[in-house]
């Protein structure tokens, strides 16, 4: 404790934000280094840009005037969220609600399903929100009924957040849907649910995250529900300034790398290769770990020379230890690979991560990930992706130049493996795969990308809800 007290003052004498930014994530996750291995988300008209879970925030006042969401300043907005999590979803609005908090917005959140005990993260994130001036109100009464009324605009968050019109708007739900902007994340079938979605054809417009995801929704709503999408706009997600200020800031990367290293006991020159998701079979952190098995095999067979390599996964809950968890765990302890896997606990700080690994894993299986933020949050820190071709990761990583693609299922293991194996021997290709992606989030990937183009998607929907009058549908 001694070293790190003093590593921190002396970054507070030369960047005191760098000294809180370490203070929250050392206080935040003090306890999640324990986990180290024991045994162990059509029809565009507009293109758009997002980012992580902090709000845009300005350094001038010729920066402020000039958002493109100044035409909020006032405005009602109601944002409804099917749960409050660590998931993407919910905290991708968030970030909206502090988007346009940050130009005067009115902000009301609600959350349409929470669990009847106390719950941590919910508190902490309806607090974050409270601090920020977001309005939090329970998702059924008379308040939260007269809110949707006046509101400028409604935004539902994912599919499963419909269910919250019939269930607390019932008779009042059709002078609503002309100002609903619905953002949807979801690629996995079983949403497509007629009790989740009937009202999305009568809806001002639906935002999803990259076009694959909304082909999908087009061809799927049309051939198994028999309804049709409405004006649907492709919204891909973008790095906050605060982020992209660690990400380029050199020091800091370098005491953040330090620092969670040291805790997890690896040592500056070896090699990480880390998969950054909530853990679940979707995200792939099993095929992950097969490939990272079968990659040490390959290794020791064509003895080749690489530093000492590990496998970091963040994204545990230690306090749910879930079947799939557990597979992992033994496997882990089955190939006798401990000392080389280290599982760190779900958090919402992932810039010291970012900063301390060689290489990021994007193994979402299936569809794939709908965007996957975390993959260009990666690409800020200049680190190369190695991803399923799937969903919007190829939207995002292109294979050859920023990363190397690899096919889903138990077909792209070998395929992993070896990508993985490609990247430990070539030190060079590494590096400059990781400084193309950071070039190309500097020209796509940014703030001020999506608050230019997700200004042109509200406009159009309050345009939308000022020309079409409540009507009943059937």
């Amino acid at each position: 404790m001694g070293k790190q007290s003093s590593a921190w003052v002396t970054m507070q004498k030369k960047k005191r934000w760098q000294l809180m930014i370490l203070l929250l994530f050392t206080l935040s996750t003090a306890m999640l280094f324990f986990m180290r291995s024991t045994a162990n988300s059509c029809n565009t008209s507009s293109i758009t840009t997002k980012t992580t879970t902090t709000a845009a925030h300005f350094n001038s006042d010729e920066e402020k005037a000039s958002n493109p969401l100044n035409f909020m300043k006032s405005k009602l907005v109601l944002l409804v969220s099917h749960e409050l999590s660590l998931s993407g979803g919910p905290l991708l609005l968030m970030e909206l609600a502090f988007l346009l908090r940050g130009v005067g917005a009115e902000v009301v959140w609600i959350t349409n399903r929470k669990p009847n005990e106390p719950d941590e993260v919910i508190y902490s994130l309806e607090h974050k929100m409270l601090d920020r001036g977001v309005q939090v109100l329970s998702a059924k009464g008379k308040k939260t009924i007269n809110t949707a009324l006046n509101a400028d605009l409604v935004v539902l968050n994912t599919a499963v957040a419909g269910k919250w019109l019939d269930g607390v708007l019932k008779d009042k739900v059709s002078q609503v849907l002309p100002k609903v902007l619905w953002w949807i994340h979801e690629m996995r079938g079983h949403y497509f649910k007629l009790e989740y979605v009937k009202h999305l054809p009568f809806v001002a417009g639906a935002m999803i995250d990259s076009y694959t995801t909304a082909e999908y929704w087009k061809n799927r709503t049309r051939e198994r529900l028999g309804i049709r999408m409405p004006e649907t706009y492709v919204v891909h997600l973008g790095n906050s300034k605060d982020l992209m200020d660690i990400a380029e800031d050199s020091v800091a990367r370098r005491v953040l790398r330090e620092h969670v290293r040291e805790s997890l006991g690896v040592r500056d020159d070896d090699l990480l290769f880390a998969i950054i998701n909530s853990v679940s079979r979707g995200k792939g952190q099993d095929l992950f770990l097969h490939s990272f098995y079968e990659s040490l095999q390959l290794i020791r067979e064509k003895k080749l020379q690489v530093p000492s390599m590990h496998a970091v996964v963040v994204g545990s809950d230690m306090n749910a230890q879930t079947k799939f968890e557990t597979e992992l765990r033994n496997f882990v302890a089955e190939k006798k690979i401990q000392d080389h896997v280290h599982f760190v606990n779900k958090t919402l700080t992932v810039s010291p991560y970012l900063a301390s690994i060689d290489v990021l894993v994007q193994n979402s299986q299936a569809r794939g990930e709908c965007f996957g933020r975390i993959t260009i949050e990666a690409m800020a820190f200049q680190l190369p992706v190695l991803g399923t071709a799937a969903g919007g990761t190829m939207e995002i990583v292109v294979n050859g130049t920023t990363g190397l693609l690899h096919p889903t299922g138990k077909e792209g293991v070998t395929p992993l493996a070896n990508n993985i194996v490609k990247l430990a021997t070539h030190v060079e290709r590494r590096l400059t795969m990781g400084k193309k992606g950071y070039e190309r989030v500097k020209d796509r990937f940014l703030e001020h990308h999506m608050s230019q183009r997700i200004a042109l998607v509200l406009r159009e929907v309050l345009q939308y809800a000022k020309i079409h009058q409540p009507q009943s549908h059937s």
